[in-house]
Order: C-alpha cells, then sequence, then structure tokens
C-alpha cells in the first residue's frame, strides 16, 4: 500500500520517473544494479534482507546512488544506523506528498535533507555531551585494576597478594601500564590515575 501511495504521488511529478519497485532488500539490490537509479527510496523494515543491510551493500557498491529514507521508524538507534549506513535522508512515514517530492529532488541534486522530526532529533543527539567512556581504554581490565591498586600506593607485593598474582606478573602489569600511559614511573603513573578519578 505504502508502494502504490508513493507512486501514486510521483506519477504526475515532472521530471520524476518511477523505474521500479521492490518488496524487500534483495529485490531491491538488484534493481540498482539493473537500473541504475538516480535516487533510492527505501524503508529500513522489509522482509528478508532489511533495508539497513541493502543501504550499506549500496553505499558500498553504488556510492552514486543516494538513498533516501521513508520509514515509521523514528527511535535514535533506527536514525543513527541509516546515517552511518549511508542514507542522504530521512523521513518518517506520513510525510506528504509534497514534502517527499522535495526531499527526492533534494537529495537527487546533491543535498542531504531530513523531516522536521528526525532533524530536531538529529540536533539533540549532536549536542547531547559524549558518554564518558572509562578512564585508559587502552589498558586491558587486569591493568587497570593494577593502576587502581598502584594509584592508592600499594607495592607489587601488596597488588599481588590482592589480586592472586605473582610478583613477577604485577611488575609486567606495571611496566605495560608505564608504557601504555607514557609516564616515566610508577608514581606519575599513580598520579596521572588519581587525576582520572582512580584509587
Amino acid at each position: 500500500m505504502v508502494r502504490y501511495g508513493v507512486a501514486a504521488v510521483l506519477q504526475p511529478v515532472p521530471g520524476v520517473e518511477l523505474v521500479g519497485e521492490a518488496s524487500d532488500g534483495d529485490e531491491l539490490l538488484a534493481l540498482v544494479r539493473q537500473t541504475r537509479p538516480d535516487v533510492v527510496l527505501s524503508d529500513l523494515s522489509m522482509p528478508g534482507r532489511s533495508g539497513l543491510d541493502a543501504l550499506r551493500i549500496l553505499a558500498r557498491d553504488h556510492p552514486e546512488v543516494p538513498v533516501l529514507v521513508l520509514t515509521m521508524h523514528a527511535d535514535d538507534d533506527s536514525v543513527l544506523a541509516a546515517l552511518r549506513a549511508g542514507a542522504r535522508g530521512y523521513l518518517i512515514k506520513g510525510a506528504d506528498g509534497s514534502e517527499l517530492v522535495r526531499a527526492i529532488e533534494a537529495v537527487a541534486g546533491g543535498d542531504a535533507i531530513y523531516g522536521a522530526p528526525i532533524g530536531r532529533r538529529i540536533a539533540g543527539l549532536l549536542s547531547a555531551p559524549p558518554a564518558a567512556g572509562p578512564a585508559f581504554p587502552d589498558l586491558t581490565d587486569r591493568e587497570r585494576d593494577v593502576l587502581e591498586l598502584l594509584a592508592v600506593g600499594l607495592r607489587n607485593s601488596a597488588i599481588a597478594a590482592r589480586l592472586g598474582l605473582s610478583e613477577k606478573t604485577i611488575r609486567n602489569h606495571v611496566s605495560n601500564v608505564l608504557i601504555k600511559l607514557q609516564v616515566p614511573d610508577r608514581t606519575a603513573a599513580a598520579l596521572k590515575a588519581r587525576e582520572a578519578g582512580l584509587g
């Protein structure tokens, strides 16, 4: 029904020609190979291969063909997944015919376009502070444990006893920590760890 409605909206528009319709992701990919359209209009949810998977493949194999997503999914995860997969536009089903035509023409002309609700959502995502990741992401979990204990002033023997490891293993972990933190000694590592909230 949605495809029928879209076709009905596009049929009378000058300069717009509907070159094919697909019911699933595999059919969509085959149709793009066969017809080389100027724009692909695709849902994210389809039977078989999803629209999102198809979008990733199109971005890889046909980067010159822009994709405009028309879907019911307005959640952050769907929007971000589509943008990361290469979508050049994103509209929510229910957009009126003139908005759909404007979006198709904009994407065909090289612009990126998003319906008003999606534009607000993208702006909100971009203005949100980034989620804080763990301190020192290059460290392994065990190295982080060692650094945490080093930061509270424990010697290698005490760290070994606390973690149930040999002193030699702890010395190796401390060496790795110093290299990864790019510090000259354990005191500098402890200071850096405390500045990051460890210990």
